[in-house]
């Protein structure tokens, strides 16, 4: 068996017999069934690709099939000349999905030339491997279609079946050129892991990557025949091919997230909320946004550097309280989160002095109100107001449904919540936000409170900060603090205007 890679043959040998031993232990048959039977059978489960998937590949099938893993299966198969990139999370299977994609076509004689491509080789060998062993362990498979394997066509990274489909693995910058199985170009390209973190950070290189698939692999198929191209992966940086190709290329940009727009599990027969929660909760803000919501958080350009600082005592400080209540009435949420935070001005220097940023209920959004006011207030914050961002957007939901809310956990704490409502027209989100704040962070006026580093709010703020750029959804912790520096700061020129200042001597104002 010829092996060209990094792996040693040893370890190579190792997962292949693993793959072999499962399929093996998977795919019992019924030796008693009549040829007419089969027959028929087989005919049945073609007819519907989802019932042959369970059958042929119960060791993946491990969950019932979710309405995206269906609607992209019936895309794929419907359409002989297609383009699509599945950026689909972690544990959302687009890699054997497509595999069972993949050889029911081979197996049904819809395909007979299929890529298999990587970053490196090495790669896109391991992930042929799974296909290769499936064909030469998988006993229903073998029972159906006969065996597969064509002894002296029969590689780890090329090999044919004797159901006539070629299968090879092509690593990026590898020359694709020649890859016909017989007369017939490549009619499947299966693109699977291709960006690496390293990669995307490297403009360069990426160019290159991608000038590769335009002009060395898109090219090596018939222009005269139907050709299908998929692409596996997840968008991990602004600067990758997943993203570019389907947002310039591709007939379909399939974005999945672990978590769907109403902050569900996209697929909850295979992964519960204590499940995902459970994963979310052991690793960063980032990485999470990374991996499970294709959100990199890596690719900021605004905000290189954040200063850290100990705040001034509240009551020699301007305070505000300013919130962001994005319509949303879900604890948890791949969309926007709502933000409240305590800003503090003391001389020139603007003080995050404590945030919540997350995805929250209503309830959660106003409790974060009163214990944040409380929290200004217990440290000798003086005058402080509650600005609460009511644009014409928002207005509907903030008179509806956030006031009566905030009536009522006022009667139930017995205060009175100094609301103010912020009917600013905003413009273009990030032009205000770089506008008003990268000068006063780049200048050291803009800290982040030290003692709220460990603080999980605190965190997802500054990884939104870093993370900020023209390109970036989320920022909604940044909008909030520029809400807040800019009344601070409304307020400073105010005074300044009238000729009169005020200074805190004794917790007590003296003009």
């Amino acid at each position: 068996m010829a092996r060209i890679g990094k792996a040693t043959d040893k370890e190579y040998l190792e997962h292949w017999e693993r793959y072999r031993q499962s399929f093996r232990d998977a795919t019992p048959v019924d030796l008693n069934e009549t040829t007419p039977q089969r027959m028929k059978r087989v005919a049945r489960l073609e007819a519907d690709p989802e019932e042959w998937f369970r059958y042929y590949f119960p060791n993946y099938c491990t969950a019932p099939a979710a309405g995206f893993h269906k609607a992209a299966t019936r895309r794929l198969l419907s359409h002989p000349e297609w383009f699509e990139v599945r950026a689909w999370s972690r544990e959302l299977a687009k890699s054997a999905r497509s595999m069972m994609e993949c050889i029911y076509l081979a197996l049904t004689g819809k395909v007979k030339n299929v890529l298999m491509v990587s970053n490196s080789l090495d790669n896109a060998v391991n992930l042929l491997l799974p296909f290769k062993s499936c064909f030469e362990a998988n006993q229903r498979i073998t029972q159906d279609y006969g065996r597969q394997e064509d002894i002296g066509h029969w590689q780890a990274e090329k090999f044919t079946c004797r159901c006539g489909c070629s299968f090879r693995a092509i690593g990026w910058g590898q020359s694709p050129r020649g890859t016909r199985n017989n007369e017939k170009r490549p009619d499947f390209i299966l693109i699977d892991d291709f960006d690496t973190d390293e990669e995307c950070r490297n403009e360069d290189t990426m160019k290159n990557k991608i000038n590769w698939l335009e002009q060395a692999l898109i090219p090596t198929r018939s222009i005269s025949n139907p050709t299908r191209i998929l692409v596996n992966g997840n968008v991990i940086h602004d600067n990758c091919a997943v993203k570019y190709v389907g947002e310039n290329i591709a007939d379909k940009f399939d974005i999945v997230n672990i978590r769907d727009k109403d902050g569900r599990s996209s697929w909850p027969e295979k992964n519960t909320e204590a499940d995902i929660d459970r994963v979310l909760s052991v690793i960063s803000y980032e990485s999470a946004q990374k991996e499970y919501f294709n959100n990199p958080m890596d690719g900021g350009d605004t905000f290189r550097t954040l200063t850290d600082g100990k705040v001034p005592p509240l009551s020699r400080c301007a305070v505000v309280i300013y919130a962001d209540p994005a319509t949303s009435n879900k604890d948890v949420s791949s969309g926007s989160y709502k933000a409240v935070g305590v800003i503090a001005l003391h001389e020139r220097t603007y003080h995050i002095a404590k945030v919540r940023l997350d995805t929250m209920s209503t309830a959660h959004f106003v409790g974060a109100l009163f214990d944040l006011y409380q929290w200004a207030t217990d440290r000798k914050a003086e005058d402080v107001k509650v600005f609460i961002e009511n644009n014409s957007l928002q207005n509907p939901f903030f008179e509806q449904v956030i006031m009566p809310a905030i009536r009522a956990e006022g009667d139930a704490r017995h205060v009175l919540l100094p609301v103010i409502p912020d009917t600013r027209d905003k413009k273009d989100k990030y032009t205000r936000i770089e506008g008003l704040l990268e000068p006063l962070n780049r200048a050291g006026l803009l800290s982040f409170n030290t003692a709220e580093s460990d603080n999980p709010d605190m965190k997802r703020l500054k990884a939104q900060f870093k993370g900020f750029s023209r390109k970036q959804r989320r920022m909604d912790g940044p909008d909030m603090v520029e809400g807040g520096v800019y009344l601070l700061r409304q307020r400073a020129d105010a005074e300044a205007a009238t000729g009169f200042y005020t200074v805190k001597r004794n917790n007590k104002h003296r003009l």
